[in-house]
């Protein structure tokens, strides 16, 4: 548990990708197997299930320490993380030892098979046979809240450099429903898989944002098609069966299986870059429709009526078994158009339409379109391009709409976590309604460090009431939210839910009697959603 504690402080200190992947890395080749694994398995989501309710951790940790509820309680608000209050306020361990990480996971596992007396004794045990940032980590397994600050991604980079396998084989490696129980190190990461090469994506060729595409040059060299609001994949048909990956690395096959019959019209060999969208009656439905399928593994008949699913394909990769990514993008695009003209209209894949233009000011109107189409703005790509790796700059370009926005009043502040834990720096907004305040949203990014420290120090002074965490301030504070899309949304008080809203910034030169209305968003919803 030392070695795993020094990995999470060597994390959780740098803000660099790379220092991160280093100490994964150097801990990942070191390791015992199975806490190796173990740690892979936190990594990717494998959190034992919450052993122990937080109200009985502040309870025994409150007892422990000494301390009067009330003081815990406002020790736990000051920090804003249970774990690390509960870490900080207990006393020195009485018989620190050093056990590996499998055991103490194993130890939380057996904790709910215990009696409430005997899981309290058991609890208290372990916080005294372990050092401050052990304690930490194993409260946060015990809460079955862990995170590191490391993605999926990153720790599969590490695995990689530590292994010295291809990033993408153990891509596919760690999929599927495994876990340390069922299964070892040498079988999950060492034993060679021989369907990883017929599942394996290609890396995914990002765009730049471009403000103004007239500094791109001719018109005539460009292809623009419209930016599609949905999740980036590859449906990949090799060997007999097919894969569907997503621009984060993570195989979705099983989430989308109406996708399952395009292994009957696309050759074998075939390997498509394209979008994942909930469709229907020739249009797509939004991402709101597509965001009810995001997690779930096993998907209902309802959702799938609800939401169907096509993919929305805009450039071949192979065809064949052959590698196409070196062919310009327009004859790669030419032959996409004849392939997809031989699959029926009934099934579950479609052709990104090219967008004409003559001219960069006509594409600028269609642009403005956008919304109404459900799209998030236009793609514009270099007709002789090849399909690079990566955020490259130069040939793919995307120009998105600008954002909704509208002006809103902070009434509750909340801490942050991390290294934000001792800053407010999570609010709750509202509009008015009438002659009342109605919340509709929370935003957490978009000002700067100096802003944040402010605005803190002012909630300290103005909390009007507190309620655990969050505190209630005086509504005088405005802000610019703003946000990607609206919806209507019978979850919240306002019945509207806004996709990705952030504060654009913070309006001192505007009265709250000048904020906008609940009727300002509905009048957005009805344009937009």
């Amino acid at each position: 548990m030392k070695d795993f504690a020094a990995l999470f402080a060597r994390i959780d200190e740098s803000t660099k990708t790379t220092v991160k992947v280093a100490a994964l890395a150097d801990y990942l080749g070191q390791a015992d197997p199975e806490d190796r694994l173990w740690t892979i398995a936190l990594f990717t989501g494998r959190r034992p299930k919450r052993a122990v309710t937080s109200t009985r951790l502040r309870e025994w940790a409150a007892e422990v320490s000494g301390l009067p509820t009330w003081l815990f309680e406002d020790s736990y608000h000051v920090v804003g993380d249970l774990a690390e209050t509960i870490s900080l306020v207990l006393p020195e361990p009485g018989q620190a030892r050093d056990q590996s990480l499998s055991h103490w996971i194993a130890t939380v596992k057996e904790l709910a098979t215990l009696e409430e007396a005997a899981r309290k004794t058991a609890v208290i045990a372990a916080w005294d046979s372990l050092a401050t940032q052990e304690r930490f980590l194993f409260n946060k397994l015990l809460t079955g809240g862990f995170r590191m600050g490391v993605s999926a991604k990153l720790m599969t980079r590490a695995l990689a450099i530590s292994t010295g396998q291809d990033e993408a084989v153990l891509t596919h490696k760690l999929m599927g429903n495994w876990t340390p129980e069922t299964t070892s190190w040498e079988a999950l990461i060492e034993a060679e898989d021989p369907s990883a090469d017929l599942s394996r994506p290609y890396p995914f060729y990002l765009a730049h944002p471009v403000d103004d595409p007239a500094d791109l040059g001719d018109p005539a060299d460009w292809h623009a098609e419209r930016k599609w609001d949905g999740i980036r994949g590859q449906f990949i048909r090799r060997g007999g069966s097919h894969h569907v990956w997503s621009r984060g690395e993570e195989l979705m096959t099983e989430r989308f299986p109406e996708l399952a019959q395009l292994a009957d019209f696309l050759p074998d060999g075939t390997v498509l870059d394209g979008e994942l969208l909930a469709f229907a009656e020739d249009a797509p439905l939004g991402f709101n429709a597509l965001q009810k399928r995001i997690g779930l593994k096993k998907v209902p008949a309802r959702v799938l009526r609800e939401a169907p699913v096509v993919f929305m394909a805009y450039d071949l990769l192979e065809a064949e078994g052959a590698d196409l990514r070196q062919v310009p993008f327009e004859a790669r695009r030419d032959r996409l158009v004849e392939l997809l003209a031989e699959v029926p209209e009934e099934a579950p894949v479609r052709l990104s339409r090219e967008v004409a233009f003559d001219s960069w000011a006509a594409l600028a109107e269609v642009r403005l379109q956008s919304r109404q189409h459900q799209v998030e703005g236009l793609m514009i790509k270099r007709r002789d391009s090849p399909y690079l790796a990566g955020r490259k700059r130069g040939d793919w370009w995307k120009w998105k709409v600008d954002p909704l926005t509208i002006d809103a009043v902070m009434i509750y502040a909340q801490s942050g976590s991390g290294r934000r834990a001792n800053l407010f720096t999570d609010y709750t907004f509202a509009v008015w309604n009438g002659e009342e305040l109605t919340p509709f949203t929370k935003a957490y990014s978009g000002l700067t460090d100096a802003e944040f420290r402010e605005i803190t120090a002012w909630v300290r002074r103005n909390t009007l009431q507190k309620f655990g965490p969050v505190r209630q301030v005086k509504p005088v504070h405005v802000f610019e939210i703003a946000f990607e899309g609206i919806q209507a949304s019978s979850r919240h008080k306002s019945g509207v839910a806004l996709r990705f809203p952030r504060m654009l910034r913070w309006r001192k030169d505007k009265p709250v009697s000048e904020a906008n209305t609940l009727a300002d968003l509905n009048e957005m919803l009805a344009l937009y959603g």
